[in-house]
Formats: structure tokens, sequence, C-alpha cells
């Protein structure tokens, strides 16, 4: 009996036989089997980070919705914010003043907008927060596309393009931390739904930040375009938000709409951020420049990693700050301000008496995870204190304060000369004691007076 011929169709071990009909190679399947395992790991960190987001009642309410909406956010101004990295911004961090201030100036002009107009617009949208939140996004989307045009084809329409999505990105700002008390579950404090939603942002941007940086390889409109996408689908994301996240039940409302003013629990708060954001546009921009012009004894070499080290440190600090706020059970705003202005004052004064890279670095992971834990308490106050149909506006004046201060504390840094560090850093802490003492020293005379309001629920928050 003749044997049967073999069969020319390709094994089930080789499904992937090439064009040619031969086998897989070893370094095919090696390829292959390292794209299976990216993948496996991929969805197990997906899977991993919907649970997180879900955790203590946030899938119950629906807040977990909108910490992932936050993460596709961030990972579109990541693209938005490498396209542009060397078009507008930063082209020669140590080189002139002159492109550092028109820089310091534009991201002043979207808050010109926010504060006095936006703000109360999207007040009056209580009711709609989730179509606010989703024009925002679509309008970032609409900005991508023509920014990746005026890219592009190097037209000056990137501009205004730019700025309006700074303006549409601190719109939605404003607006998604008005939504956050609609969401918030009862085992969650204010300021830890903060800080998840934070932590979402920050893993959100470093996912994306690479897939941006391959796109902007091929040319910073692809990047723009990739940064569409994203936006596109968070647009998607923002009209499925929970109906919960448009209801007002329950909301301290007031009848007639009068001239609103921040509660001294606020008021108090917000100076202590002002010193805490002063301290980090100080940094960033000084030490930008000392380290570029003239970096420490050995390192003249090697100026980028010394950026790297001192900048970088006050993002790590950022990323921490974060981190310590999610997973502490119990924090009372006003004390977790008090000591972040309190620490920054304290090592803005050795960094000025022990000048080096030690000092440096600790100056900036201190001022990072002040910053970010002093920013969380402000919102979870505004948020507990502040009655919903003025939440938004206080939001845009909290914002458009702190982004003043941040302003006014890079100017400082641009234009202290940058030959005496030491110099410079001492009238930092000079600066920063004073402020602190000034802020302390008026609460402590509104806490005498027999008008200063209470806040309720104090311990919630704690």
């Amino acid at each position: 009996m003749d044997p049967e011929p073999e069969s020319t169709e390709p094994r089930r071990g080789d499904r992937f036989a090439d064009l040619t009909g031969r086998g897989v190679t070893a370094g095919t399947r090696g390829v292959l089997a390292a794209g299976r395992a990216t993948g496996r790991g991929l969805s197990s960190t997906f899977l991993f980070a919907r649970r997180a987001a879900r955790a203590e009642g946030a899938g119950d309410t629906g807040l977990s919705r909108l910490i992932e909406l936050h993460a596709v956010s961030a990972a579109g101004d990541a693209a938005v914010t490498i396209s542009l990295a060397g078009t507008i911004f930063f082209a020669n961090p140590g080189g002139a003043r002159g492109p550092v201030l028109l820089f310091l100036g534009l991201t002043m002009l979207p808050f010109a907008v926010v504060a006095p107009l936006l703000g109360p617009f999207l007040d009056r949208f209580s009711h709609g927060r989730r179509w606010a939140i989703g024009f925002t996004l679509a309008f970032r989307a609409l900005m991508c596309l023509l920014m990746a045009d005026a890219v592009a084809s190097k037209s000056l329409a990137l501009y205004p393009t730019a700025l309006g999505t700074l303006i549409a990105s601190k719109a939605y700002g404003v607006a998604r931390a008005a939504t956050v008390p609609r969401l918030l579950p009862e085992d969650q404090t204010l300021v830890k739904a903060n800080s998840r939603i934070g932590l979402a942002g920050i893993v959100g941007a470093a996912v994306s930040a690479p897939l941006a940086a391959l796109a902007a390889s091929f040319g910073g409109q692809w990047s723009l375009r990739y940064g569409f996408v994203v936006f596109a689908g968070a647009t998607i994301l923002a009209v499925l938000l929970p109906a919960q996240a448009d209801a007002t039940a329950g909301e301290k409302r007031v009848g007639k709409r009068e001239k609103f003013r921040l509660p001294a629990t606020i008021v108090f708060a917000l100076r202590c951020n002002v010193g805490l954001r002063m301290l980090s546009g100080f940094l960033t921009f000084f030490m930008a420049f000392v380290l570029t012009k003239n970096p420490f004894s050995s390192w003249h070499h090697s100026t980028e990693i010394l950026l790297a080290l001192v900048i970088g440190a006050a993002g790590l600090g950022n990323t921490v700050g974060i981190g310590l706020s999610s997973v502490l059970k119990r924090m009372n705003p006003a004390i977790v301000i008090v000591v972040g202005l309190l620490a920054d004052a304290v090592v803005a004064v050795c960094a000025a008496l022990f000048y080096g890279l030690l000092a440096s670095i600790a100056l900036g992971l201190t001022i990072g995870v002040a910053q970010a834990m002093g920013k969380l308490a402000l919102d979870a106050t505004i948020q507990r204190d502040v009655p919903e149909n003025f939440r938004t506006s206080a939001f845009s004046r909290s914002e458009t304060v702190l982004q003043l201060s941040w302003v006014l504390g890079g100017l400082l840094g641009v234009a202290l000369p940058t030959s005496h560090p030491v110099l410079g850093l001492m009238l930092l802490a000079v600066l920063i004691v004073s402020w602190t003492v000034f802020v302390l020293l008026g609460r402590i005379r509104e806490s005498r007076s027999p008008d200063l309001p209470v806040a309720s629920d104090a311990t919630r928050e704690a």
C-alpha cells in the first residue's frame, strides 16, 4: 500500500510560515513570543489599574470612570507637550531669556480667560457637567488637528491653536475638579480621591509619552495626530460618565447668584499654596540657568545630567506626594498644607547655607512633594466648603492665583544673576520664610476673630 502523500498545507505549529513557504525562524518566533508576553503584561497592567480605580467604592459611584477619563486626558496632554517641546517651549533652556519670558507670558494667557469667563460659565452647566467636560476634550482634539497642519506647513497658526489647547486644558481641569464631590464614595476622602485621579494622570502620561515620542520621530505633526485620536476617545468617555456627575441632589446651593467670597479656610489654603508654587517656578527657571551656565565643579560637561537630577527630583517629589496622599487614611488638609510650607522654608534655608548637588536635589524633592500634597489639600478644601453653583468659579480663581504665583517665581528665577547662585538661594530663603511667617500670623489673627467661619466636616478629609 502506497504511503499517503504528505500534505502541502502548513502544519499547526507552522501557522506563521512566511510567504516563501519556509517555517518561521527562531528569531521570528522569539519576536512573536516577546510580543505575546508584552501583550499579556499590558493586559495584566490594565486589569490591575482598573481594579485599583474601582477600589473602595469608586466603581459603584462612578468615580472610577472619572479616574480613567483623566488618565486618557493626560495621555493626550503628553502627546501635545512632546510635539511642542522643541518648537515653542524651551528650545534652548539655558540660552537667551527672551523666549523663556515669552513662555511665562503665554502660560498666563489661558487664565485670563478661564478665571473671569469660563469659570462662571461652567458653573451654569451644573446639570450638564458631562457635556462641559466632553466639550473641552473635543475642542482639544480639534486643536490637535489644526496644530498638526500648522506644524507640517510651519504656519503661524501654531501659536493660536496651542493657546486654544491650553485654555481648553485649564477649563477641563476646573470642570473635572468640580465634579469629584458628586462621585465621591462614602469610604473615601476628597484628598484621596483627588490623589488617585492625579496618579491616574501620571500613569496615563507615562504610558503615552513613549508612543507620542515614537510618532514625533516621524514629525511633530504625527504626535499631534496621535493626540487627536486620544482626545477623541476621551470625549466619548466623558459623555459616558455616570448620570450622577450631572446630579445636584443634596448639594448646598444658594437661591440668588450673588457676588461670591472665598471662605477663610480656602483663603488660608490658597495663601500657603502661593508660597509652594513660587518655589516651584523659581526652582524650574533659576536652576535651569544656573546649572547650564555655572554647573557644579567636575560637572561642566554633564549639564544635562545635572538638570535631570535637580529638576527631575521635583518631578519625582510630585509623584511621591500624590502617592502618599492616596495611601494615607486620614489627613487634615490644613495641617498638610502648613507642614508642606514649613518643610519648604527649612529646606530652602539649608540649600542656601549648604549649596551643592545634594542640597539642590533635596530642595527639588521637597518642593515637589509639598506642592503636590498642598494642591490636593487645597482642592479638597474647595470641594468641601464651596457651594455647588460657585465651585467651578472658585477653582478657576485658585488656579489663576497659583499659576500667577508660579510665573512670579519663574520671573524671579530668570531675573536673578546666575553668577552668584548662593545669593539667589539666600534671597529665595528669605522670601519663603517671610511669606510663611506672614501666612501663619494671619491665620492666628483670623482664628481669634469671632466672625471666622468654621469648616464643617473637617475630619472627613483628615
